[in-house]
């Protein structure tokens, strides 16, 4: 379980850096993973604070993305990982803080985007998804082709 926020003003999102799993770096949503206990809310203003240095305040839930991955694995005991993610996604507003790059965290950067530039960086599909709820705003917080 994780939760981000889409934070958009003057046409430019607020994204994170973060090194793939080839040590690439690719440009993510700020937010991540819940710690136990935790109510998502809470998951996501600290998450954003500790990626941006940012202070939000959550104004809307845009939707939740639930995803299945199974990968091949190198070990004795499992050969097929079965990962499920669950990632809540909200809409942000800055309140406070000031833009910084988190220091021995999971990501090393943080910065604004123009909108239209978004498709050129290389980035996960978890900020296309977002930026589709954003835009699209769906009523049952998923898109129709999804639902099973």
């Amino acid at each position: 379980m994780a939760a981000y926020a889409v934070c958009v003003r003057d046409g430019q999102i607020l994204l994170a850096r973060s090194p793939a799993d080839d040590g690439t770096p690719e440009w993510v949503l700020p937010g991540g993973g819940m710690e136990h206990g935790e109510d998502p809310y809470d998951t996501v203003r600290r998450e954003l604070m500790e990626e941006t240095g940012y202070r939000i305040e959550v104004t809307g839930l845009l939707g939740i993305d639930s995803r299945r991955h199974r990968f091949a694995r190198e070990s004795l005991l499992a050969r097929i990982t079965d990962h499920h993610h669950v990632r809540i996604i909200y809409t942000g507003e800055i309140v406070g803080g000031g833009l910084r790059n988190e220091v021995n965290g999971s990501t090393d950067m943080a910065a604004w985007h123009d909108l239209d530039a978004v498709p050129d960086l290389r980035h996960i599909r978890l900020v296309d998804v977002a930026l589709r709820m954003w835009r699209e705003r769906p009523v049952a917080g998923r898109f129709a082709e999804e639902q099973s």
